[in-house]
């Protein structure tokens, strides 16, 4: 399929989202919630995809949010934008269900929607360059899905701070924060993206889809369902895919699974 207002390749199993519209800082268009959504549909039914990567083309940004035209409309008109960051939720809710590794990498200024897009990634690596920040509170606005992801992924008061302030944070800060896996220089940041996900993706998809879905529905959870989701998914993991077999009997002989690619 054609797009406009991104790209989408994919190379070794690794598919990669290109926001490209540098011009325009890549903010989001009706146009890009549309595109995003068709993307993410020939995702969920691709079996031979193993991993995403979300960025952005050029230097300058990632994605800054919302695009000045869209937000003209949406000041004008409140039901129009309850539905648009409605869908943007509900753009996120798909890559945190996706069963790959996703990961955001980061190339520029990345604020509100932008900066949510990330949260909704399994991983983030950050250009050492860029700025990366929420920034919703510096406009008056509230942000609508930030609050409780950064909360869990950083914590009370990390949250607090950086959605009260309002700052961003550049490069390493950010992996610092608990909100980055690793800061490299832009020009390396692709390149690092992808060599980070080939030491996922070299195990079945299916064991790293089933612990995704275990972490994820654990947040919700005390101790002991967490514990017995867990329990439970082992189970069903275990007699309804071959691989953890296979393994053990690979060990045993002393060869490699039958999943890995000997070079």
């Amino acid at each position: 399929m054609t797009y406009s207002s991104l790209r989408y390749e994919t190379a070794g199993g690794i598919g990669v989202v290109t926001f490209d519209t540098p011009e325009r800082l890549n903010a989001i268009t009706e146009q890009r919630l549309d595109e995003l959504e068709s993307v993410l549909t020939d995702a969920e039914g691709d079996a031979a995809l193993r991993a995403l990567i979300l960025t952005g083309a050029g230097d300058r940004a990632f994605c800054v949010g919302l695009d000045l035209d869209l937000l003209d409309r949406a000041f004008a008109d409140l039901d129009f934008f309850n539905a648009t960051v409605a869908r943007v939720a509900g753009i996120i809710a798909r890559l945190e269900a996706l069963p790959v590794p996703t990961l955001a990498a980061i190339n520029g200024v990345t604020r509100a929607g932008g900066f949510e897009f990330a949260l909704g990634c399994d991983f983030v690596i950050v250009a050492d360059e860029a700025d990366f920040g929420d920034a919703h509170t510096d406009s008056g606005v509230l942000p609508a899905a930030v609050t409780t992801r950064l909360k869990r992924k950083v914590g009370d008061q990390k949250a607090k701070a950086l959605i009260w302030s309002a700052r961003f944070l550049r490069g390493q800060e950010a992996v610092d924060y608990g909100l980055a896996i690793r800061s490299v220089p832009r020009a390396q940041l692709l390149e690092e993206s992808h060599a980070f996900l080939r030491t996922l993706i070299d195990k079945p998809r299916a064991v790293l889809a089933a612990s995704k879905s275990v972490l994820q529905q654990a947040a919700d959870l005390t101790l002991a369902d967490a514990v017995a989701l867990e329990l439970s998914t082992f189970a069903r993991y275990m007699r309804s895919e071959p691989y953890g077999r296979e393994g053990y009997t690979a060990f045993r002989e002393k060869r490699p699974p039958s999943w890995k690619v000997v070079t």
